[in-house]
């Protein structure tokens, strides 16, 4: 029988990790914002500062996204159902919980939803 608690010490690790980076960015993006001259500064450095803000959000969303996946792979932890896809069921592979602990889908069924989203496109 596979033990999960690494994956779990592992996840909590990561949570917490990057709460503190998103927790970070948002008080640097506040800070820019409250700048003299609104959050572009003067004129002819608003362009990189347009471009840095909107780099600053997409990071921002990508870790909110990372964050619910590792809340629910600490859910399922806790209801006993860790290491299951959510799709099929099955047991995920080791080695891709070792790449991905926060995965929900074994591999043969994440492939057959990228097939999907790349077939709807």
């Amino acid at each position: 029988m596979v033990d999960y608690n690494k994956f779990y010490k592992r996840l909590k690790k990561e949570k917490k990790q990057l709460t503190e980076k998103l927790e970070q960015l948002t008080a640097d993006r506040h800070s820019l914002a409250g700048r003299e001259g609104g959050p572009f500064g003067k004129r002819e450095e608003g362009g990189n500062e347009a471009f840095e803000l909107e780099k600053g959000l997409a990071l921002e969303e990508k870790l909110r996204n990372t964050l619910t996946e590792i809340d629910c792979a600490l859910e399922k932890y806790k209801a006993g159902t860790y290491g299951l896809c959510n799709a099929c069921g099955r047991p995920i592979e080791i080695a891709r919980l070792e790449a991905r602990p926060q995965a929900s889908l074994c591999l043969e069924c994440k492939t057959t939803q990228a097939q999907n989203v790349k077939g709807a496109k």
